[in-house]
């Protein structure tokens, strides 16, 4: 076997976010191809072999990448409309819109929405996609074709709908699958595209839409085909009070206990939003392991209100970050989040206690690779771990006079990054992605918006 080539990255602080949130001042990582292979305090040790390349990252904090863990890809190139509605309403003015997508399109959004998060230290993404018209094209493939050229690591959500307006449901009737067609093509996908290995780039999980867009039998069926298939499982669950209000009148019960008794609850099962969860549904969450997305800036865009981030961490509920569709979320980015998670949750019942700058930079890299199911390969920097990381630049005028740079990082505006790493590849350098082009990228989705717009208003 060929020896291990070495990247060798110094004077950085780090900030490793491992079980007991080691952190060193001045440190150094040593990268040996797609692992970390070492790292502490001081200059790297002396006398390593095939080094390749030589960091000096003075004034920089080194973390894990970020970890995106709900998304839907194909709306940024539906960004800016709706923008006074509440969720409800909002889905029944742009489904109708959203119905009309084809491959092209997907394929440019997905480039755009992976493109803004990698730019800003997203190393670990997710798309929950569940829009599929008929004669759309290879939809699916396009998101992870897209993934894949980007360099990022990715599970594609593979939603579904089945349940229209004339079953009492919001999507239109042309913009649903049947029940039988959209498990057949849930288990294909994952059978052609998971990688159930440690270093996998693409995973794939089985993901029905919403409650008031499924019938129970694709939630219990898709339960069910996810656990043959050994993946995991992901939907949105108790967004607003809506919702709430919905599944008392559909299905005598709210949404937690709903999805109790359909099979989704379990330590392989993680839910979008999570809002409006009282005592007994964070205690099954935490009793079930069951993980939730939480999307801040999303869940204030469509006021739907502030989740319980805090009493879920204190119950053991696993927990990441969402940017979520950037028609709910413009900026399309998961930095800004660290920060909206801990100012929005410092407005509920907790006040100032609510977050602190560690536990929102947890909330974006550990918390989230638990709740991908994949916390023992990324989401740390610990020796053995795969080498997925991100310097930020903290010694501008916008940081450098905050001398803790967790809280630089978090408190502060939108840290540049000047590196970021994926499986021990570079793909960010000061700023700018290497591995795709970012003008092209703007001017394919600023046309694929300007075609669906035009074939919509047909």
């Amino acid at each position: 076997m060929a020896a291990a080539q070495r990247i060798v990255i110094e004077n950085c602080s780090i900030a490793t976010v491992d079980a007991n949130d080691t952190e060193y001042a001045t440190g150094h990582v040593v990268v040996a191809d797609n692992r970390i292979e070492s790292l502490g305090a001081g200059r790297a040790p002396e006398g390593l072999e095939n080094v390749v390349r030589r960091i000096d990252a003075t004034g920089h904090l080194v973390t894990p990448g970020l970890v995106n863990t709900h998304h839907h890809f194909y709306q940024w190139i539906t960004r800016g409309l709706a923008t006074d509605h509440n969720l409800f309403d909002w889905l029944v003015a742009l489904y109708p819109t959203w119905a009309r997508i084809d491959e092209p399109m997907v394929r440019s959004a997905a480039q755009g929405s992976l493109g803004m998060m990698a730019r800003g230290g997203v190393t670990t993404a997710m798309d929950h996609h569940y829009v599929f018209p008929k004669n759309s094209g290879d939809l699916s493939g396009a998101i992870i074709g897209a993934a894949r050229d980007m360099g990022v690591r990715f599970t594609l959500a593979r939603g579904s709908m089945d349940r229209s307006e004339k079953d009492g449901g919001l999507p239109p009737d042309f913009a649903v699958e049947t029940l039988e067609g959209a498990l057949a093509a849930t288990e294909e996908t994952v059978k052609e595209h998971h990688d159930a290995s440690f270093d996998a780039m693409t995973q794939v999980a089985v993901a029905p839409c919403s409650p008031f867009s499924i019938s129970t039998e694709l939630l219990r069926q898709g339960a069910e085909l996810a656990r043959r298939l050994g993946v995991r499982m992901h939907t949105h669950g108790s967004e607003t009070v809506e919702e709430e209000k919905f599944c008392h009148e559909l299905f005598g019960m709210g949404p937690t206990d709903y999805f109790e008794s359909t099979g989704w609850l379990g330590e392989d099962v993680w839910m979008a939003h999570c809002v409006h969860m009282n005592d007994s549904d964070i205690a099954a969450f935490a009793r079930t392991k069951t993980g939730v997305a939480h999307c801040p800036s999303s869940n204030a865009r469509l006021a739907a209100g502030i989740a319980r981030v805090p009493d879920m961490l204190a119950a053991g509920v696993p927990v990441g970050l969402g940017v979520d569709g950037t028609a709910s979320n413009e900026s399309g980015e998961l930095h800004t989040e660290l920060r909206n998670a801990l100012l929005i949750n410092r407005l509920g019942a907790h006040r100032e206690a609510a977050l602190n700058a560690r536990q929102a930079l947890r909330l974006g890299t550990y918390g989230g690779a638990q709740v991908l199911g994949r916390a023992r390969e990324i989401g740390s920097l610990e020796p053995g771990k795969l080498a997925d990381f991100v310097l930020w630049k903290l010694d501008t005028l916008a940081h450098a006079s905050i001398a803790d740079p967790v809280t630089a990082l978090v408190f502060g505006a939108a840290a540049p990054v000047t590196a970021s790493f994926v499986n021990g590849r570079q793909i960010v350098e000061d700023g700018r992605l290497l591995t795709a082009d970012e003008d092209a990228i703007a001017r394919s989705t600023r046309e694929e918006a300007q075609r669906l717009a035009r074939i919509a208003a047909q």
